[in-house]
């Protein structure tokens, strides 16, 4: 599928690039289709959209014929952080589901590493934008009000996955916040992979039953 390159400009001379696919018939139905974010990791930082191909999201829809997501996949610039830039893929999402036909009840986030903690932050931060999440080797910032803040999802639906072997972002991140969320009452799974280190997000981006597990998962009303 083709990816196609784009930058948002908005207020106080910020402005991010991005890509983004629609699904083969995106222009011959006349209908509302599912939407992902995607956050990528430290290392496609920049301004180079090219390297975002690199895994995740633009990873598999270049790599497939087709895709049955709008996928949205934003460039975090050198030397930033996804947790600086929330209002902005705010302000980016809600311009895609402005001008494209989105299924407000089908919108979901993911992210692996740097992007697995910017989905953690994100979904806290706006718990009402997303259907459900899916963090892939990240966790929340205790400077920020984690584990305790991850509470304010209880009622979103998370699929969480990381490595046993990950020496990069440890396992317990994911680990306490998905039984800080089970605490609660929250609707949170964890998926981790016995003999993977920090790249548990090849295996998980690759599987379809992520994408049924989507799916699965909409808003009501």
């Amino acid at each position: 599928m083709e990816l196609h390159k784009s930058t948002i400009a908005y207020s106080l001379k910020r402005e991010l690039d991005y890509l983004l696919s629609l699904p083969l018939q995106y222009g011959e139905e006349d209908t509302e289709w599912p939407l992902i974010l995607f956050l990528h990791g430290a290392g496609e930082r920049g301004d180079n959209l090219e390297l975002l191909k690199k895994h995740g999201i633009p990873r598999v829809v270049s790599e497939m014929s087709d895709f049955p997501f709008i996928t949205v996949s934003p460039q975090c610039p050198e030397n930033d952080w996804w947790l600086n830039r929330l209002q902005d893929l705010r302000f980016l999402l809600e311009s895609i589901i402005k001008q494209y036909r989105v299924d407000h009840s089908a919108i979901y986030l993911t992210g692996l590493s740097m992007g697995g903690f910017g989905t953690w932050h994100m979904a806290v931060e706006y718990p009402d934008l997303f259907s459900a999440i899916a963090p892939i080797c990240g966790g929340g910032l205790g400077i920020l009000g984690f584990p305790e803040r991850v509470i304010d999802i209880k009622d979103l639906p998370v699929w969480a996955f990381h490595g046993e072997k990950d020496n990069i972002v440890s396992v317990e991140e994911s680990r306490i916040l998905v039984k800080t969320l089970k605490e609660a009452g929250g609707n949170a799974m964890l998926k981790i992979y016995p003999d993977a280190g920090h790249d548990s997000w090849t295996e998980t981006y690759s599987d379809p039953e992520l994408y049924e597990w989507f799916m699965s998962k909409r808003k009501l009303g």
